[in-house]
């Protein structure tokens, strides 16, 4: 006997906690470890994240803890476009949870200002190494479109055998956070950008467009380009 599909309520409530981990895990490597762990730790703690709800309700959700992830694979037809604004609503939700429980535990420790940064990402003078505006917006669309091509890659049923892919994604997380923490300190996801730039305030918001913009168009490239070139279409 099969088991029953997932009601919506239980695919947003897996993609509220996917998210809520993820941005708590990564970002709060970054934040609470970020000076001992450097960026190699944090760049696992984002992959190790993902790959472990990925694995614990992906099967639930799709998995997606990523409101460009959600669009990009309605554009290579892997998802419901009508489904997608209740996806992404619960993503960004799930973003400022995390993100304002981290800040409750961050401000345990004295001298802690969200101001400083807070794992927000930026462009310019809030870039890690100061790289400017165009350098970001290319890091993030490409990169972007690079993690989705190797989302919707893994989880077609022509490609790795079925229960693999998290492990891909997890690793393909982890390589892009390594390439792209010096210059942007890494989104991919708009939620994760929203949360941490909300406490932080100031220019971390002012730049946040940029953290939304590219990553949904560098996810849209990817899915609709995907399906043009390989196909199998899945859903309509």
């Amino acid at each position: 006997m099969s088991a029953p599909e997932p009601t919506t309520t239980h695919r947003l409530s897996a993609e509220f906690l996917g998210t809520f981990v993820l941005v708590l895990g990564g970002c709060g490597a970054a934040v609470l470890a970020g000076g001992e762990i450097g960026y190699l730790g944090i760049a696992l703690a984002f992959g190790l994240t993902v790959l472990a709800m990925a694995f614990a309700v992906g099967h639930i959700s799709g998995g997606h803890f990523n409101p460009a992830v959600t669009l990009g694979l309605a554009a290579a037809k892997r998802f419901a476009w009508k489904d997608a604004p209740a996806y992404i609503a619960t993503q960004v939700v799930a973003a400022i949870a995390a993100a304002a429980v981290l800040f409750v535990i961050a401000s345990g420790k004295d001298g802690f200002s969200a101001s400083d940064g807070f794992a927000s990402n930026g462009y310019g003078d809030r870039s890690p190494d100061g790289y400017t505006l165009l350098a970001c917006l290319v890091a993030e669309l490409v990169l972007t479109a690079v993690f989705l091509f190797v989302i919707v890659g893994t989880t077609d049923p022509r490609g790795v055998p079925a229960g693999f892919a998290p492990i891909a994604i997890g690793l393909a997380l982890t390589l892009i956070h390594l390439v792209s923490i010096p210059v942007t300190n890494t989104s991919v996801n708009p939620a994760r950008s929203i949360g941490p730039a909300l406490f932080a305030g100031g220019d971390a918001i002012t730049q946040l467009w940029l953290f939304i913009l590219a990553p949904i168009a560098g996810a849209l490239i990817a899915g609709f380009s995907y399906h043009a070139l390989v196909g199998h279409e899945t859903i309509d």
